[in-house]
């Protein structure tokens, strides 16, 4: 074959490598000292599709926001912003 060195491999597509990204409070990082329930948009992020709280694990949120995010996220689903429960929400 001309042009190809002897031994090398060729992919289709390239082999995926995982990036671990660093995890931080985005509230910290911002400067977001309140957390509006009535923005159900923002809310949104913190919650998966059956309508549960992400945990501070997966968000990287600060246990200090991650409370004021299940307070704001309660208060939504109180004056119905926000579903309870949902099938397949986002």
């Amino acid at each position: 074959m001309a042009g190809k060195k002897d031994g090398e491999i060729r992919y289709l597509n390239p082999p995926t490598v995982e990036v671990k990204r660093d995890k931080y409070c985005r509230f910290l990082k911002y400067g977001i000292k309140f957390i509006d329930y009535k923005d159900p948009d923002y809310l949104l992020a913190f919650i998966n599709e059956q309508g549960k709280l992400l945990p501070r694990r997966l968000t990287g949120t600060s246990l200090k926001y991650q409370r004021k995010v299940a307070q704001a996220v309660k208060r939504a689903r109180h004056i119905a912003l926000i579903p309870y429960v949902a099938d397949q929400m986002k």
